[in-house]
């Protein structure tokens, strides 16, 4: 009987490991099959999805199911989209454009503008003989066409000239042989800042080295615009003024009164305790907002200083100075090309009168506010910035000149 056992277990043995070796090497042709059927793996291409242990750990985070199946099919979908990036060349991913842009090759993308009239007919290349090299704006209604006329006439052909028109009344202009080639936009009842913040974005104005944005109510009979570019250049000013004339109306500051003995002044003196610093507004780096001007350089930043509901812009001028540095020998009052400003209340009556107040009562109420509502802006922007970098609070602004202390 155990011979017999024995012989069996000894035909029994060589059949089992033939079969272990068959399973091994089906294995292999098996998974061999499985590895060329997939991309190759590598571990650095792995991305996580740290939100979810965030939101399976956080027990009291209230966030639903559906939320974490949101985050999964998201993030799926980001990793897909990475996959086909890095293992299909072809499809146009490019991290660098501009946001909304990365699906567009670089060499198509044409990212800024201007205000230069096209042609509907023969070749792009041929529309423009000549392209201005500077833009002056004006805010206007109709009532005030003549000064604007004279004032525009102080504009050579190197400038575009772009009106904002805030009583709805375009078509009258073109009386004016130089309004049918000016650019004209109408929204009634806005101010020249709700008017830049946006129509002047830094990429539609790109193209020119200087901005103008005026009021309509200035005397210009002293007023060369090629000369003021030229003293502009040689005093190497990022933003200015005009000087203006002591027999302005609403003179309040120091700083922009015209002085008759310089081509060019940077700082002044002003009342007891108005200037902290000699360096700061509004002793130094300083100009008003009624008739500023700025390099392209200076614009990109000030244009996203502009508050985009804050319309009147006082307060403004205090603060032009964060765009420059050393703001006190780039921004200066141009003294040898000087205006006036006659004061001619015309916004004020843009106003609706309201609780027994005339129109003009409730606009300057409301512009002072706003200055108060910048100031405040400004401070908070600044200790949230100096904390989140762990640098303590600064009071480099604290003696701003509050709208109380003009009358």
């Amino acid at each position: 009987m155990k011979s017999e056992e024995y012989k069996r277990r000894g035909h029994r043995k060589p059949n089992e490991c033939m079969r272990a070796i068959v399973t091994i090497i089906v294995g292999i042709v098996f998974g061999f099959f499985i590895g060329v059927s997939f991309p190759a793996f590598s571990p650095p291409k792995l991305k996580l999805i740290p939100p979810i242990d965030t939101y399976l750990g956080d027990k009291n985070s209230g966030r639903s199911t559906q939320t974490i199946l949101n985050v999964i099919s998201v993030t799926r979908d980001n990793v897909s989209t990475d996959a086909r990036k890095i293992d299909d060349p072809s499809l146009i991913y490019v991290s660098s454009n501009p946001r909304g842009a990365e699906r567009l090759p670089p060499a198509i993308l044409a990212s800024e503008s201007d205000f230069f009239p096209r042609r509907l007919y023969g070749k792009p290349s041929e529309d423009l003989t000549f392209k201005p090299k500077y833009l002056v704006t004006f805010t206007v209604g109709y009532n005030q066409k003549d000064n604007i006329d004279g004032a525009v006439k102080k504009f050579s052909d190197n400038f575009t000239v772009l009106l904002f028109h805030y009583d709805g009344r375009t078509t009258e202009w073109n009386e004016f042989e130089w309004s049918k080639r000016a650019i004209h936009i109408s929204v009634p009842k806005q101010t020249k800042w709700w008017y830049a913040k946006r129509f002047l974005h830094p990429d539609i104005v790109a193209p020119y080295d200087f901005i103008f944005i005026w009021d309509e109510d200035l005397g210009v009979e002293n007023f060369d615009a090629e000369e003021y570019i030229k003293l502009v250049k040689k005093h190497k000013l990022e933003i200015s003024q005009p000087g203006l004339d002591p027999s302005s109306k609403g003179l309040t500051w120091q700083m922009t009164k015209r002085r008759e003995d310089l081509e060019v002044h940077k700082e002044t003196e002003e009342k007891p305790g108005w200037c902290s610093d000699p360096h700061l507004p509004p002793c130094a780096a300083f100009v008003e907002i009624m008739a500023p001007v700025f390099s392209r350089e200076a614009w990109r930043c000030v244009w996203h200083l502009i508050q985009n509901d804050l319309v009147h812009g006082w307060g403004l001028d205090f603060a032009l100075r964060k765009c420059i540095e050393p703001a006190y020998e780039r921004i200066g009052v141009v003294d040898a090309q000087w205006i006036t400003h006659q004061g001619v209340p015309s916004l004020g009556n843009q106003g609706k009168e309201e609780n027994g107040k005339a129109p003009w009562e409730g606009v300057r109420e409301r512009c002072k506010n706003e200055w108060k509502m910048f100031q405040d802006r400004v401070a908070k922007a600044e200790r949230d910035y100096y904390k989140s970098v762990g640098i303590g609070s600064t009071d480099h602004d604290a003696n701003w000149v509050t709208p109380d202390r003009i009358q």
